[in-house]
């Protein structure tokens, strides 16, 4: 397979001159005969004179062959054809080992490809469930609360809901991301990530609702 894709990117010319020096190396061309004429080599090889043209020049340069006018081509040294194959096949070998490494190299962008759509898939996908998971929700710290004068850390207010408070709006103003020594008060307006569930606990726990045991559980984020 990998033969036929390198004879696909060599020239024409060059495959042709291969396939008459290997005649001669066979034996089946022998020093001082005479092969045949351009025109007949054409047409065996299927292909225009113009190639054999080619063909032939590099044979000759070589000193394989001799073009001799009015009288054809004739072999000269099936030495210089063996030494002209040998080189041919450790350029084939770097043809080889070039077309195999492009063709992983395409392979490389392609997976490279899929695996950015991938994951942009999986980024997508993960913010959705985290968009139905948790959501943002705000409430109200009643006058009776028995969280009043309490802080964050002595209600354990997180394990306890499963919720986050992200700010806490105080008298107009508001403080970002309170300490857990903050202290609750009157009026405080809580700003909070969590659960479906969490807004009914905290809602409860504000209000001094108690809850059964199990409504805590698997509740921690």
């Amino acid at each position: 397979m990998q033969e036929q894709q390198s004879h696909v990117h060599l020239a024409r010319y060059i495959t042709i001159a291969v396939d008459i020096a290997t005649h001669i190396v066979r034996g089946e061309y022998r020093i001082g005969q005479k092969i045949f004429g351009r025109s007949t080599l054409a047409g065996k090889y299927n292909v225009s004179p113009e190639t054999i043209r080619r063909a032939l020049t590099l044979l000759q340069e070589r000193g394989i062959v001799e073009v001799m006018p009015g009288v054809g081509v004739v072999v000269k040294s099936d030495v210089a054809a063996r030494e002209y194959l040998a080189d041919y096949n450790q350029k084939k070998v770097l043809l080889d080992i070039q077309e195999r490494l492009t063709e992983l190299l395409k392979q490389r962008e392609k997976l490279n490809t899929e695996i950015d759509h991938l994951t942009n898939e999986l980024l997508d996908y993960t913010f959705k469930m985290a968009g139905r998971l948790q959501k943002l929700d705000e409430v109200t710290v009643p006058y009776n609360s028995p969280l009043i004068g309490k802080s964050l850390a002595e209600t354990d207010f997180r394990a306890r809901t499963g919720a986050t408070v992200l700010s806490i709006y105080r008298n107009g103003h508001e403080m970002l991301s309170p300490e857990a020594k903050t202290t609750l008060q009157s009026g405080d307006v809580l700003l909070m990530v969590g659960t479906h569930n969490s807004s009914k606990i905290v809602y409860q726990m504000v209000t001094g609702e108690e809850l059964p045991l199990e409504d805590f559980q698997g509740n921690n984020l």
